[in-house]
């Protein structure tokens, strides 16, 4: 049986909530009525995340479906695992990257897909109306087509589809509770697979990858490079309509508001900066030593109400013991999160 998982949706509620404020009649428009939604959304749960799902070891197993914008879930089946690429970019999207996912989460972490237990992949796209997010909801992946003047299809980025699917994870291992510290480690978790999965995909070794979380998600009408960046929170984007970055890169800048579930995508650039530092600092491939150390923190430390504080001394004490003592990955991690104030 699934574990009940709140709605993680990539696009924190203070953009769209700008674009209400801010944007022409029409991306105003659009922007209430992904908020309408996405409050929709969070308030049910759709029945198939109470259902069992079986599993078999080992086995990629993705479904790709179609709700051609409406909202009901999952719609029509239009790619099975095996089946061939058809005539629709998103499903492809869907498809591919999805199998990276996957891919990535077994070469690297030994794990058999999102539980650990065989879960299969199922995805939809075309949900809504121009609906402006991506979300996890407990059992599988869900797509909007952007509204094609802020954001893009939400299929797009591989990085993104990582991030959410890493909720899955997290929702199967660590479960953190998604409000304050514990819920901004939930999101900065996700942001860290899904910068090491585009990594892993693109082979980049950590001092040449971009550490931007949905890079090309933006059309070219907005100022900005990405959603996040965890290499310098607050740059990731500085525009009229969508607002500036409001990411902190250290705890004495931490958001102390209630708005977004008490931060959590906002705050989540702290935990996301000292990641980015400690395989900087680490070097070579950021998915081999500084993603193993975060895996099994979240695997086998962290609880639901985790803070900040004990992600750093539970990631501290996993490059220990891994690595040795005293040494360099030890070393790393513990100056990171010192830099950002933790």
């Amino acid at each position: 049986m699934l574990k009940p998982f709140p709605i993680c949706q990539i696009i924190p509620p203070h953009i769209l909530n700008n674009i209400v404020e801010r944007g022409k009649k029409e991306q105003r428009a659009r922007a209430m009525q992904s908020l309408t939604l996405s409050a929709r959304i969070r308030g049910q749960r759709d029945i198939t995340s109470l259902l069992p799902i079986l599993a078999v070891a080992g086995t990629k197993r993705r479904t790709i479906y179609n709700t051609h914008r409406s909202e009901t879930l999952p719609g029509t089946r239009v790619r099975g695992e095996g089946g061939k690429p058809v005539r629709n970019r998103a499903v492809n999207e869907a498809y591919d990257y999805c199998g990276d996912v996957y891919d990535f989460y077994k070469a690297v972490c030994d794990r058999n897909s999102v539980d650990d237990q065989g879960l299969r992949l199922d995805s939809t796209v075309h949900y809504g109306e121009d609906y402006d997010n991506a979300f996890w909801n407990g059992s599988q992946m869900v797509y909007g087509d952007g509204d094609g003047e802020i954001f893009q299809r939400f299929t797009k980025c591989i990085d993104v589809i990582g991030h959410e699917l890493t909720h899955g994870v997290t929702q199967f291992e660590a479960g953190l509770t998604y409000s304050g510290q514990p819920g901004a480690l939930n999101e900065s978790f996700s942001d860290v697979f899904g910068s090491l999965v585009k990594q892993w995909k693109l082979k980049q070794p950590a001092n040449k990858a971009d550490w931007l979380i949905g890079k090309g998600l933006f059309t070219s009408k907005v100022k900005g490079v990405a959603l996040r960046s965890m290499k310098d929170p607050g740059t990731a984007y500085n525009d009229p309509v969508i607002g500036k970055d409001p990411q902190p890169a250290h705890m004495k800048d931490y958001y102390k508001g209630n708005e977004d579930h008490g931060g959590v995508h906002i705050n989540s650039g702290i935990p996301n900066r000292a990641f980015y530092l400690a395989a900087i600092a680490i070097g070579g491939n950021a998915w081999e030593k500084a993603g193993k150390i975060w895996y099994i923190t979240l695997r086998d430390r962290l609880r639901p109400t985790s803070t900040f504080k004990d992600a750093a001394n539970e990631t501290i004490s996993v490059g220990g013991q891994l690595y040795g003592l005293g040494g360099i990955e030890e070393k790393a991690v513990k100056n990171a999160w010192t830099q950002v104030g933790v």
